[in-house]
């Protein structure tokens, strides 16, 4: 292994720039690339990622740069972690840099807006000679930049790309699970990130335990059913890149999408919470693509469609949870 790079300089990067350097142990470099020069400057400076994830102590051996071609020079593998929104602008900048035959791990949770493609569609037509995967799963960046136990899945089709990246990211307290289901994977991350939204909704809005626990699962049900529509295995969902990462994302006000519907819960507007914020709310940019792509798929996705009504202005919040739970009774 001559390198890994990690694209992108957010709370998420950040804390796979410090998993792989752990996991390199000194025997290759690592580089954290960010489009940001004051994110970059404050990593140099300070050692510290203020703006995203201000906790962390990086190691000074974690090579900071904005300079996309440094980032890449000789690298063995790649871990794409900017939003999935700008999954494709960054992609097509890497091809001028990356030799065919690099992995490339796909970090983003998100379904691009107006195609309606998985990240992972994406990044094979820009970087069409790169093996790719998905990484997936539980994590929430703090715990793993701090090394705490994080399990996660490593899905793809190119068992050496899996083998790679699983080496290079692999330590005591940071498991790959590898998987040959991306799709599956894929689907569990971007559609989680909407149910969140809808479990924080329910925190805002004090419906209680049970009615938390019923989204859970009713939540799943239509990630499975997606993902089984587009080839995906509905095993993979009962996994790390499904119920564990709903699990762990709708538990917990730690999430991005769970903490913003919490705040339109409480009654809070959406422009108003978003702009408070640094970092990305996934589920908001997805929530209407994944709608657009269950249509086109004939799956019926109730909780999915009420959260991109509200965040569309179609419904209110009173009005979209009524209509879930003015739905007729079926068998589960």
């Amino acid at each position: 292994m001559s390198g890994v790079t990690v694209i992108g300089g957010g709370a998420w990067g950040t804390a796979l720039a410090t998993v792989a350097h752990r996991a390199a142990k000194g025997q290759h470099p690592v580089r954290l690339w960010a489009r940001n020069p004051d994110v970059i400057v404050g990593i140099r400076v300070t050692g510290v990622n203020e703006a995203y994830l201000p906790s962390i102590r990086i190691d000074p051996m974690v090579e900071a740069t904005t300079k996309l071609a440094d980032a890449l020079a000789g690298t063995g593998a790649v871990l794409l972690v900017v939003p999935a929104q700008a999954v494709r602008e960054t992609a097509e900048a890497l091809a001028a840099h990356l030799p065919a035959g690099i992995p490339v791990a796909l970090c983003a949770k998100g379904i691009e807006r107006g195609s309606m493609k998985m990240m992972t569609e994406v990044a094979a037509e820009c970087l069409p000679e790169a093996p790719l995967a998905v990484l997936s799963g539980p994590t929430f960046a703090a715990e793993v930049a701090r090394g705490q136990p994080t399990a996660v899945t490593l899905a793809g089709n190119d068992k050496a790309a899996l083998a790679t990246l699983r080496d290079i990211l692999g330590t005591s307290t940071f498991r790959p699970y590898l998987s040959d289901d991306p799709i599956g994977a894929e689907v569990g991350g971007a559609v989680k990130n909407v149910i969140a939204i809808a479990a924080g909704i329910v925190r805002g809005k004090k419906l209680g335990e049970n009615a938390g626990a019923a989204l859970l699962t009713r939540g799943l049900a239509e990630m499975t059913r997606l993902a089984v529509a587009m080839g995906g295995r509905a095993e993979t969902l009962s996994g790390l890149a499904g119920l564990g990462d709903l699990a762990l994302t709708t538990g917990s006000l730690q999430s991005r999408n769970t903490s913003f519907g919490n705040a339109l819960g409480e009654g809070k507007s959406i422009d108003e919470i978003l702009g408070q914020r640094r970092a990305v709310t996934e589920g908001f940019w997805s929530a209407e693509a994944v709608l657009a792509l269950a249509a086109s798929k004939s799956v019926e996705m109730p909780i999915t469609a009420a959260v991109a009504a509200i965040l569309k202005g179609d419904q209110g919040i009173d009005e979209a949870v009524e209509g879930l739970l003015s739905r007729p009774y079926k068998e589960e």
